[in-house]
């Protein structure tokens, strides 16, 4: 698998049996490939369907991580197992249009940008130190991007971005500074007033009796995330699609051999 990738000029969608196949492979395919060749892996949920857990934000960041790169992608392999592969994921739409971009020198309007990280998914926390939070103190603006392996404190000048810079949050030590950052949605969903509205009509037209007692139901309108909201996602949306909409047309995809 990792010669083949190597010699294609479009990635290679590699799929397993399970999810321990994927782990297996992708340490071997890290020793096989070599550091030039990228090798993104797409997780698992790491939950039972309609429990009353949510997955992971690291693994929620690192999905939605692949997914901002699939479209683009070049050479390199792209591994999964069978199941995940299936599941139903946002319109491409949605992860291009709810992500930001913030550099130095630009005017930030705090307000408008905490509604906007809302709709996103993003939770405001006191101190960040999870993927899909942010914090406002004065003039420090502190957020942990999904697909980031740190958190980033923006400094305000006034309301111009002063600086930008990685930190421990652990710590709270500032590390790299930087010109530019990009931020992915913290959900595979929207939590904005017309998606709410969108999903409590949908969840209407398919369950019965009294909704005010169901306490999903009444979580999203009030615009929380309830744990296991993500196997709802298909009522945020008017369609959906699957990773292999996310990926080029001309990806080659590899199967198990039965």
């Amino acid at each position: 698998l990792a010669r083949a990738a190597a010699t294609l000029i479009r990635p290679l969608l590699v799929i397993t049996r399970d999810a321990a196949g994927v782990a297996r492979l992708e340490d071997e395919l890290q020793f096989f490939a070599g550091p030039g060749l990228p090798i993104l892996t797409f997780p698992d949920y790491e939950t039972l369907p309609y429990d009353q857990f949510s997955p992971h934000p690291d693994i929620i960041s690192q999905r939605l991580r692949v997914l901002s790169k699939l479209p683009a992608m070049g050479p390199g392999l792209v591994v999964t197992d069978l199941a995940t592969s299936l599941q139903r994921l946002p319109p491409r739409a949605f992860v291009d249009g709810h992500a930001l971009s913030l550099a130095l020198g630009e005017v930030l309007d705090l307000e408008q940008f905490r509604l906007r990280l809302t709709a996103a998914g993003y939770a405001s926390v006191p101190q960040v130190g999870a993927p899909g939070e942010f914090a406002i103190r004065g003039s420090l603006f502190d957020i942990f991007p999904m697909g980031s392996d740190l958190p980033l404190r923006i400094d305000l000048f006034d309301r111009q971005i002063d600086s930008i810079r990685s930190f421990d949050p652990d710590t709270q030590r500032s590390d790299q500074r930087l010109e530019q950052l990009e931020l992915l949605p913290a959900r595979e969903f929207s939590l904005a007033p017309e998606s709410i509205r969108d999903f409590r009509r949908r969840f209407r037209t398919r369950f019965e009796g009294d909704l005010t007692r169901m306490p999903l139901y009444r979580d999203v309108g009030e615009g929380l995330a309830p744990a296991g909201i993500e196997y709802y996602l298909p009522l945020f949306f008017e369609g959906t699609t699957s990773l292999f909409d996310y990926l080029p047309r001309t990806a080659v995809i590899a199967l198990p051999a039965e």
